[in-house]
């Protein structure tokens, strides 16, 4: 009965929460989406692995060698055998032994530096996949948002283009307007409709492609964007604090650390380790107790052939590729910043002069023209010119205001410090 009340109110709740999903997917806002792709996005769980890996890590850095036990039996004889009794009356020699490494060098520490270094390169990486694709995601949200614009768009010019024609239909048959005049205003027409046709596929390649970040694909054509383009943002320098401070930049450097205790480590080898051990050895002479006694080893290496010449110059080299990479870190992020900061520059002066001149002058143009064609005064060509000119300042203004969008919110990962970008 238990069983059958808690699957009952797991389906009640399917049913409830279902609606308002799909509600909030037809008018999914910019922080609703982040809030899913922060449950479904495949790279950023990937990342998470890796650190959970680089954790354990520090577990199987920080351990002491274990110690050694070892049980020998030795002088046993054909003939007579062990003879008889207990086992301190066999006719055998028996030996006990212990024995632990003690590591010298501090190797120990060396290999817990290296693993922590690496663990705070996992973060590293761990943020910067978390930015990267929250950048991917905003510009995949705001590509649907233009996607959205572009089919408005067309279809309002494609409803027009057909209420035209069925005036300049009785208008023809009226004997008022040539027949070639309605041809043309037919074919405009039609090509009106294959541009909605398209549009309307480009929505649906957003939809897919934001479905995958936020894990709706099965949800894919039911994807809106809510939200409208950002406004203008202040865009303040940036700074060389804000290049070490990002993600990116900090994986690379804890990469150097990482390597610095692995060339320590490497030389640390040259540092002999000692293996002490004891051992107790029961002797018996004939068939009863005889001599019992304690031992003590030490067991060491002796460089002879070999030092780890070999190991320390390979530490040392990945040292060196660690720098060159912290620095080639340094330089991608600084060209990053640079770029970003001029894309959103030219961005914005761009949506500037569309929202300020180029829009609403296209769009008095228009009305003037319909109203001219409509009294007479002017010819099919130059309405089809004029409404031409109009559509396509609407679809460039829709795709500045798209790549201001997505050129600011490249900017603000460029600055970001962490996954909070």
């Amino acid at each position: 009965m238990t069983m059958y009340r808690l699957f009952l109110t797991a389906f009640l709740a399917a049913l409830v929460s279902f609606p308002a999903l799909a509600d909030s997917l037809a008018n999914l806002t910019l922080s609703e989406a982040e809030a899913l792709w922060a449950e479904h996005d495949h790279e950023v769980k990937l990342a998470k692995r890796a650190l959970q890996g680089a954790e354990a890590d520090i577990l199987s850095a920080a351990q002491r060698p274990n110690p050694q036990l070892s049980v020998n039996v030795n002088t046993l004889s054909v003939q007579p055998g062990v003879g008889v009794g207990g086992p301190r009356d066999k006719m055998m020699d028996s030996v006990i032994g212990l024995s632990q490494t003690i590591e010298r060098g501090n190797k120990r520490g060396l290999r817990i530096q290296g693993a922590e270094a690496r663990v705070a390169a996992a973060r590293g990486d761990l943020a910067d996949t978390a930015r990267q694709q929250r950048l991917a995601l905003r510009q995949a949200y705001y590509d649907l948002r233009l996607a959205q614009d572009k089919l408005r768009i067309t279809e309002e010019t494609s409803g027009l283009y057909r209420k035209s024609v069925e005036a300049a239909e009785l208008r023809l048959k009226a004997g008022d307007l040539a027949a070639a005049e309605v041809s043309r205003l037919r074919v405009e027409a039609l090509r009106a409709a294959n541009d909605e046709r398209q549009a309307a596929a480009d929505l649906e390649n957003a939809q897919v492609g934001l479905a995958y970040l936020v894990g709706m694909q099965s949800q894919a054509k039911t994807l809106r964007a809510g939200d409208d383009f950002p406004a203008f943002a202040e865009i303040p320098r940036n700074t060389e604090e804000t290049l070490e401070q990002r993600a990116d930049v900090r994986a690379a450097l804890a990469r150097v650390s990482a390597a610095e205790a692995s060339r320590d480590l490497a030389r640390a080898q040259k540092s002999r380790d000692v293996t002490v051990g004891v051992q107790f050895e029961h002797n018996p002479t004939g068939t009863t107790w005889a001599n019992n006694s304690v031992g003590v080893n030490v067991a060491m290496p002796l460089f002879v052939n070999y030092a780890f010449e070999g190991e320390i110059r390979r530490a040392e080299a990945d040292l060196d590729a660690a720098r060159d990479i912290l620095e080639k870190a340094r330089a991608q992020a600084r060209a990053e910043l640079a770029n970003a900061h001029a894309g959103l520059a030219a961005a914005a002066d761009q949506v500037r002069r569309y929202d300020a001149a180029l829009v609403g002058e296209a769009e008095r143009v228009a009305k003037a023209m319909e109203f001219a064609y409509q009294k007479g005064a002017l010819g099919m060509m130059d309405l089809l010119d004029a409404r031409r000119t109009y559509r396509a300042v609407q679809m460039d203004a829709a795709v500045a205001r798209a790549g201001y969008a997505k050129a600011l919110a490249a900017w603000r990962a460029a600055v970001a410090t962490g996954d909070e970008s």
